[in-house]
């Protein structure tokens, strides 16, 4: 029955007979991977923004026992490349095993999209808390002490004032990061993640077709033009008069 069927292979059935050969036989498994990768890349952006405010606030804290691990964890995750970090995550501590891990640690790190997924978030966090801190660091310092001034704690300064302030300086740029990001998520088919990357992978292995990359090419540019589309929305909101 038409109903039985898994959302895919529903899009497939009437999308696939005008689309070429290659994209029809395997249709399924590429809207599989383009859910994947979307779901990876939704989470990745969430998470990595909330872990990222914490991070930049804590990076430019006069208390060193938070600015000091967190510029350490800034300065690790932006100087070294996303597929090392993947690698020595998934690999390295995945190598310990369930003996070694515990049961609890090792169902995260056991399972390929756990282990993706937080290393997307902690890569993208450490950039994003880079963003935020320059966007914090260019609000003028009389903003805060006006704030402070009419009796504001520093902490509602920080979260009325100075960061939807810092936030809209940085949305440009912030943009930029995300689509980096999309691009950044296809690595993570190197540890066995059968995103759109490790489908696109599975399927060039039965044929060696490279069409299979051009389609591959199509849907990630249909990510992107979505991601660009809905931040032009979203920066010309922030645009407006009287919108902070």
């Amino acid at each position: 029955m038409f109903s039985d069927l898994s959302f895919s292979e529903n899009l497939c059935r009437g999308v696939g007979p005008y689309t070429p050969e290659v994209f029809a036989k395997y249709c399924s498994r590429f809207f599989d991977g383009f859910g994947m990768t979307i779901g990876l890349l939704v989470l990745s952006v969430v998470f990595g923004l909330i872990l990222a405010v914490f991070v930049a606030l804590a990076r430019i804290s006069p208390r060193q026992y938070l600015a000091v691990p967190c510029n350490i964890y800034s300065y690790i995750f932006r100087g070294t490349p996303l597929l090392v970090q993947l690698w020595i995550i998934y690999f390295g501590i995945g190598s310990f095993g369930e003996d070694g891990l515990g049961s609890t640690l090792w169902l995260v790190f056991g399972d390929a999209w756990w282990v993706g997924l937080i290393v997307l978030i902690l890569n993208t966090a450490a950039y994003t808390s880079e963003i935020l801190r320059g966007g914090i660091l260019n609000i003028p310092a009389g903003q805060t002490e006006a704030a402070m001034a009419v009796g504001m704690s520093r902490a509602t300064t920080m979260r009325r004032i100075i960061l939807p302030q810092a936030f809209r300086l940085s949305f440009r740029a912030y943009g930029n990061e995300i689509i980096l990001l999309l691009k950044g998520t296809a690595l993570v088919s190197t540890i066995t993640v059968m995103d759109l990357m490790g489908q696109t992978r599975t399927i060039f292995s039965r044929g060696y077709n490279l069409d299979v990359f051009v389609y591959a090419t199509l849907l990630y540019l249909v990510i992107a033009g979505i991601i660009t589309v809905t931040l032009r929305q979203i920066e010309q909101r922030l645009s407006r008069p009287g919108v902070v």
